[in-house]
C-alpha cells in the first residue's frame, strides 16, 4: 500500500458502508454519523478501499491499522529482493580444500537471503580434456556436499559442460 489510507475528516464521501472494529457490518450510514460513533469510542474512521461506492470504513486505531498494513507488506515482500539475484562463485581446477570451505560460507550467506547460486568451474587447456573433467567433477561436489550438511539446497540447473568449464545453478529448499 503505498498510499496512505484516508481517515476522520479527510474521507469525503457522504454516506459510507461502515464496519465496526470486531468486524462486523453496520451498513451504510452518513460520515457524519460514522464519524461520530468512532469518536464516541475514542478511535478512528479509516478508509479502507476506495473502489467501491460508497467506500468501505473501518472504525479502529489508525496507528495500529498503519502498523498492520506495514507488518503484511513485509510478510509478502519476505526475501523477495534476493529472489532473482543470481551470484557467481568460481572455482578453478586446483583449489584447495580450505578455499573450499571459503566458498561455501559466501555460498551459504547468500542462500539464506534467498538467492540463487552459479557455481563454475573454469577449465583452461588440457584441463578441459574428459578424462580430467572427473577431478572437476569432484570438486564441485565437494563443495555441493560440504554446502549440503549445513542447509538443505536444491539444484536449479544439473552439472553441465561449458566451453570453459562446468557450470551448475543452486538454490535453497
Amino acid at each position: 500500500m503505498n498510499k496512505k489510507p484516508l481517515y476522520n475528516n479527510q474521507i469525503t464521501a457522504k454516506e459510507v458502508r461502515l464496519v465496526n472494529e470486531t468486524g462486523e457490518q453496520l451498513g451504510l450510514i452518513p460520515r457524519d454519523e460514522a464519524l461520530a460513533l468512532a469518536k464516541e469510542k475514542g478511535l478512528d474512521l479509516i478508509q479502507v478501499t476506495e473502489k467501491v461506492d460508497p467506500p468501505v470504513c473501518k472504525i479502529g486505531d489508525y496507528g495500529k491499522f498503519m502498523y498492520s498494513q506495514q507488518k503484511k507488506e513485509r510478510k509478502m515482500g519476505g526475501d523477495k529482493k534476493h529472489a532473482g539475484e543470481l551470484k557467481m562463485i568460481r572455482l578453478t581446477y586446483n583449489i584447495s580444500d580450505n578455499d573450499i570451505e571459503t566458498r561455501v560460507a559466501v555460498a551459504e550467506k547468500f542462500l539464506l537471503k534467498g538467492g540463487k547460486i552459479k557455481i563454475d568451474l573454469i577449465l583452461r587447456g588440457r584441463q578441459n580434456a574428459v578424462a580430467l573433467s572427473d577431478f572437476g567433477k569432484q570438486k564441485i561436489n565437494k563443495l555441493i556436499d560440504s554446502l549440503g550438511k549445513k542447509l538443505e539446497i536444491k539444484i536449479e540447473k544439473p552439472l553441465s559442460k561449458e566451453p570453459r568449464g562446468l557450470s551448475m545453478i543452486i538454490s535453497k529448499k
